[in-house]
């Protein structure tokens, strides 16, 4: 009882506007000195949870993004994606699409995505006529592609909080990823055609492909690097992130020429200030989480939804609702930490893959990002753009549609998310 009771108040808490690190702390605290607990237990239990070799790539991933922008990269991945794809249907805006798939193979973050390269999208499609609040819609709704494709930020997290291996959670968010984009882009590819937006002339030339692909080449070949790293067995996730970084500074100072030691020094301010953040909520949600095991929530939770019924599908469907619910009031982070080792343990017993589950964990949290009140993308793009956010929202309203139809397909067809780890794995 006392478990729900710290759960009820941490939601009665961030209810009434409390930060998020005080709604999850102040209840937990309050347990500790009730139940008599020694004090000396909350540093423990927080700074276990921080003494975790994956969390190491949550900080180094951050750096990456911070870098990528400060030294210029993220104009070579746009000015190639709008030579590859301008021609399509949407011109600028599949570029944007596009452009976002190629950056989250080095960020992991749907929020870097839009601070980097999600700035020059909104400038461009506006300087060529292209309605603000439908440039802000677009760079948002394919922004979440970041944390799905890997690497991915949330996935490093989801596997440290449940256990689940990270490695076959990045794979498994390769084929998700890519369907994503290509439902935004068959949605955007029918939107132009009924608003009429412009698009580039003609299809490029071989030569000028190339002529483009060429300085943005280092970064396309990141996504290869790790992935083929992966697959291979060369090294873990959390190498994986040391191993982007090194290949980004490389890049940025002998190939780009553009990193600056002041862009260099910001870079590591902002990296800082994001990972803290982070780093923060993860510390002081281990204390809400053991609390909640040592209460058995999660053993009651699952005898509960088991009792409504054991058929996995219905208990996705369930999840999937709780999960979208939750992505408006939390930031990702945050509902990963709380709510994923409370459902973990239901869905598994009814027979649900671990990486499967962990995929539409993180998936519904993205589209979270999308929806308000706290919807933090579509704050960050509304900024960038200085647009209202109800025009925003209205412009979003056609692509929650391929969005949820990605969802449902994740949801339903396993395959989508597991096939890929399998192969890996040899199964």
């Amino acid at each position: 009882m006392a478990g729900f009771v710290v759960i009820f108040a941490f939601v009665g808490l961030f209810v009434l506007g409390f930060p998020v690190v005080l709604s999850i702390a102040i209840p937990c605290i309050l347990y500790v000195l009730i139940n008599d607990l020694p004090l000396a237990l909350v540093a423990q239990r927080t700074l276990y949870a921080l003494d975790s070799f994956p969390l190491v790539a949550v900080p180094v991933f951050l750096f990456v993004g911070s870098v990528m922008n400060s030294a210029g990269i993220s104009k070579y991945i746009y000015k190639f994606a709008d030579t590859a794809v301008g021609r399509l249907p949407g011109g600028l805006a599949q570029v944007n699409i596009f452009g976002s798939l190629v950056f989250a193979g080095m960020s992991g973050s749907a929020l870097a995505d839009i601070g980097g390269i999600g700035r020059i999208e909104i400038d461009a499609m506006k300087d060529k006529g292209y309605n603000a609040a439908f440039a802000s819609a677009v760079t948002s709704s394919s922004a979440i592609v970041g944390p799905i494709f890997p690497p991915s930020i949330p996935l490093i997290i989801y596997g440290t909080v449940t256990g689940v291996s990270v490695l076959q959670l990045l794979l498994g968010g390769i084929l998700p990823g890519l369907l994503c984009v290509g439902g935004l882009m068959l949605m955007t590819a029918w939107l132009a055609r009924r608003r009429n937006y412009p698009r580039a002339p003609r299809w490029p030339t071989v030569a000028e492909l190339w002529r483009d692909m060429l300085p943005a080449l280092p970064a396309l070949l990141a996504p290869v690097l790790l992935i083929g790293g992966m697959l291979a067995g060369f090294f873990t996730p959390t190498e994986i992130a040391s191993v982007t970084v090194v290949y980004t500074l490389a890049i940025s100072v002998f190939y780009y020429r553009e990193l600056t030691w002041k862009g260099l020094l910001e870079a590591s301010f902002e990296t800082i200030h994001a990972s803290s953040a982070i780093l923060l909520i993860v510390a002081v949600a281990a204390l809400f989480g053991w609390i909640l095991s040592v209460e058995q929530v999660p053993q009651t939770l699952t005898k509960a939804m088991l009792s409504i019924s054991t058929n996995p599908y219905m208990l996705l469907f369930l999840i999937n609702i709780l999960l979208l619910l939750v992505g408006m009031f939390l930031d990702s982070t945050t509902a990963i930490l709380v709510i994923a080792p409370i459902i973990a343990k239901p869905l598994i017993a009814a027979g649900v893959d671990p990486v499967h589950l962990g995929m539409l964990v993180v998936f519904n949290l993205m589209i979270g990002l999308l929806t308000p009140p706290m919807g933090l993308a579509l704050f960050l793009v509304a900024d960038i753009a200085k647009v209202k956010m109800k025009d925003v929202l209205k412009e979003m309203m056609p692509f929650y549609i391929p969005l949820g139809i990605t969802l449902l397909l994740i949801t339903y067809v396993p395959w989508i998310t597991t096939f890929i780890p399998r192969l890996a794995l040899g199964n």
